[in-house]
């Protein structure tokens, strides 16, 4: 049996016509059933519905053979941001080029962010991706006070929490709306293939025919 980890939303959506180069079709929709497990037109390859933050972990400790997860849940998740084999046990073999976004520094529209570097003000900075943000600021010389919110992370600013978000950015709609703007960007984000080691040695056919029908299905750069 081979299990592959997705997240529901646009990773999974994104990931379905990959799948599908691979002869795999998935037979239940995910926001209709209350499944966790989902089966698919191949007997012995199935779907688990996990938390996005929690893809690496399936993976990784075996839960899962493989999956999809954003680049920035794998650095935060402690693996490297690479290609190739990583400290976790993790093997990332394929930038899929899907659930493409980027990591950003937004303020409101009256701070002026740039004099305040200059300055070398202590800003306080909220944002779930911890270790982006710490690594981001730290390599710009920048004092951060670190504030982890899960969501709604727009708020913060408006109302005096922090002075500046590090998060994802599609279309940078939301932060229009919310009279934010874009100050820096950090990254470029996209949803990346992780394998478990010890799964592609034992059933390293089907999991590499996998990683074959992705790799010619991924939108050349």
């Amino acid at each position: 049996m081979i299990t592959l980890a997705l997240s529901k939303g646009r990773i999974f959506d994104e990931t379905l016509p990959l799948l599908a180069t691979a002869g795999i079709e998935v037979l239940e929709d995910p926001e209709k059933s209350r499944k966790l497990i989902l089966p698919t037109n191949r007997p012995e390859v199935r779907v688990v519905l996990v938390r996005a933050t929690d893809v690496p972990t399936y993976v990784q400790y075996g839960g899962a053979d493989l999956g999809v997860t954003g680049k920035d849940t794998l650095i935060e998740h402690g693996a490297s941001s690479g290609s190739g084999a990583s400290a976790t046990g993790l093997y990332q073999p394929l930038d899929l080029r899907i659930a493409q976004c980027r990591m950003s520094v937004a303020v409101r529209a009256d701070f002026d962010y740039a004099h305040a570097v200059r300055q070398g003000s202590r800003l306080k900075v909220a944002t779930k991706y911890l270790g982006i943000a710490r690594e981001f600021f730290a390599a710009k010389g920048v004092h951060v006070d670190l504030i982890k919110l899960y969501g709604s992370m727009e708020l913060a600013p408006l109302i005096g929490l922090a002075d500046a978000i590090v998060d994802l950015v599609s279309t940078g709609n939301t932060l229009k709306a919310n009279h934010l703007v874009e100050v820096e960007r950090i990254m470029d984000i996209s949803a990346r293939l992780v394998v478990n080691q010890a799964a592609l040695k034992l059933k390293q056919a089907p999991i590499r025919h996998i990683i074959d029908a992705f790799a010619g299905a991924v939108a050349p750069e």
